[in-house]
């Protein structure tokens, strides 16, 4: 093997490791949406977590990846150690997909529409149609698409310059006696887990088993025990990232480790004996890639139904290896790790943005009450659920400028900018809150009661400004378009209600029916109010905008209020509802 030839090897593996994650990530955001849709599928039962990590482990081709993104589940508390279990076993035979794609480089035929299967055949095709759709297309869609084959075309170039690269080893002796030395199954083992360790990704090392396979100096004896220990050491990338997480995450790679370990010691005892007892002559014949495409699958299989119904006991066990704290431990609501899986991270900040809104909105209606009818204790709910909403402020935003550093698809940088402009209008929806109860606790210093009629005046307006926040919520929480609609009409029957509420006061005070004190606390209780529904509308504003993929709330509120008789309808309904009646 010359020393070009050992360039061309070095070009051939980094082709090969930059294609896997070009494509990776490039069908993880052409995927998007469909990785919502399989997390939440893993709830269900041990058979649907399975079904899903082999699915997200098929889409990004990556067993690592995917226990990296559990890992960071289960430290924010979004799935428990029982269900990563079953992710995590999902995973493993998912990741065999690549394998099975780089076996294709093997077919040898001189039939015409057979050779076309080969790689080598239709990967230039892939190329061409792969830059077109990246070079050409605005659609963000698309422009992945042409990356997901960019990315398999390079991968597969890769792999035929690592096979180029090392065919001239086929007639070196040393090689062949390297790979009888490996013919001992510890040492395969160790070589293999070894080795992907070393590039964290077992895809990856079955890939370069594969193009080392080429030169048919890799007996099957050999190959099975190196993708025994390959499973083992791709380990190495969850148990990292566990680092500083919490007891259940770290018990989740864990998780990884120890089925791994356990399914290579008992399928190793297993493949030993066979070897010893029976000596099959297989063993000796050269791996093809087909057959260790075949090796990865059906032992990754053999592991699952090996420790599925141990599941239980897989748990009790990382359980022992770490204990429980002996302080309750509370999960991180957003974990970096997520930011692998930008699509995942999105999904996880409109859970904790749920949050917060529910906190915001009750603190509102809260404070609300409180006015008329005060309760220390609902006070200090108050105070708590503001403090609350600053703290989420201030994490979800920090996170959402991360996820927005990733390369996003169009969906998800759209969310992500909603998501931005939402977790304002909330946090200051809590203050509102928070200044509002100002306002009762003064009343209550001073003594100040409002007399029946502005009472009265003020259930109708905080009506109104609980059916706004309502249907903002539904129009966020549920993208309910309708309510969004609806929340637009109502915001201008409040500034006008409002208007009237301020001018009747002024009629209460010239004929000495309010004071000066309850005067002022009037206009900031209409003010925070009128402030409340301005908010609402702009977050039912952002939904509607995320809808057409125009995030120009204003210019969007001007037209629909321009434009329909639906606006018009909604207007006199809302006006109706929340007239005043009688005069001062």
């Amino acid at each position: 093997m010359s020393f070009f030839d050992v360039l061309n090897l070095i070009g051939g593996l980094c082709l090969f490791l930059f294609g896997m994650t070009f494509m990776g990530q490039a069908l993880e955001r052409r995927a998007g949406n469909g990785l919502k849709v399989l997390l939440g599928r893993l709830t269900t039962n041990r058979f649907a977590g399975l079904a899903t990590g082999l699915g997200v482990t098929a889409v990004i081709q990556s067993s690592s990846a995917t226990t990296v993104m559990v890992v960071g589940f289960v430290n924010s508390g979004l799935m428990t150690l029982r269900q990563s279990i079953n992710v995590i076993m999902g995973a493993n035979i998912g990741t065999t997909v690549t394998a099975w794609i780089l076996s294709l480089a093997g077919i040898d035929s001189k039939n015409f529409f057979v050779s076309l299967l080969k790689p080598s055949s239709f990967t230039p095709i892939l190329a061409l149609i792969g830059i077109v759709f990246y070079m050409m297309s605005k659609n963000s869609k698309r422009k992945d698409t042409g990356m997901i084959l960019l990315g398999f075309a390079t991968l597969m170039y890769g792999m035929e310059a690592m096979s180029g690269a090392v065919s001239g080893l086929r007639n070196v002796p040393e090689f062949r006696q390297l790979f009888l030395a490996f013919a001992n199954p510890i040492l395969g083992v160790l070589a293999g887990a070894i080795l992907t360790a070393v590039i964290q990704s077992s895809s990856a090392s079955v890939g370069i088993l594969q193009a080392l396979a080429s030169t048919n100096a890799v007996s099957y004896g050999a190959a099975v025990p190196i993708i025994m220990g390959q499973n083992i050491g791709t380990c190495v990338t969850a148990l990292i990232s566990s680092v500083g997480t919490s007891k259940n995450a770290k018990r989740a790679a864990l998780v990884h480790l120890s089925f791994n370990v356990i399914g290579t010691a008992v399928w190793l005892t297993v493949f030993c004996i066979i070897k010893a007892v029976f000596a099959p002559v297989i063993l000796t014949q050269p791996a093809a890639l087909t057959g260790i495409a075949v090796s990865h699958s059906v032992f990754n299989i053999l592991c699952t139904l090996l420790m599925l119904p141990l599941s239980g006991v897989l748990e009790k066990l990382v359980c022992r290896l770490v204990p429980d704290a002996k302080t309750p431990e509370k999960a991180k609501e957003l974990d970096e790790r997520l930011l692998g899986s930008p699509a995942l991270a999105l999904n996880r900040c409109g859970q904790v943005l749920d949050r917060m809104a529910k906190t915001a909105v009750g603190a509102l209606k809260d404070s609300l009450e409180n006015v008329l009818y005060y309760e220390d204790e609902r006070a200090e709910s108050i105070r708590r659920s503001e403090e609350e909403t600053d703290r989420l402020e201030d994490i979800l935003g920090t996170y959402l400028l991360k996820i927005t550093s990733c390369q996003l698809g169009e969906e998800e940088s759209v969310k992500a900018t909603e998501y931005m402009k939402l977790i304002g209008d909330y946090e200051r929806i809590a203050d509102h809150a928070s200044n509002i109860l100002d306002s009762a606790e003064e009343m209550r210093q001073k003594g100040i009661v409002f007399s029946d009629e502005a009472a009265e005046e003020y259930r109708v307006i905080c009506s109104a400004v609980t059916e706004i926040l309502d249907l903002s919520y539904q129009a966020f929480a549920c993208g309910d378009a309708a309510a969004a609609r609806k929340t637009e009409p109502l915001e201008e029957v409040i500034e006008t209600l409002k208007e009237n509420l301020r001018t009747r006061h002024i009629l209460r005070l010239q004929r000495g029916a309010c004071s000066v004190d309850a005067g002022f606390i009037w206009s900031d209780l209409l003010s925070n109010l009128q402030r409340v529904s301005d908010h609402c509308s702009n977050i039912s504003g952002c939904v509607i905008d995320t809808f057409g993929h125009n995030m120009n709330i204003h210019e969007n509120q001007q037209i629909f209020r321009s434009s329909g008789e639906e606006y018009k309808q909604d207007y006199a309904a809302f006006q109706s509802k929340y007239s005043l009646i009688g005069n001062i």
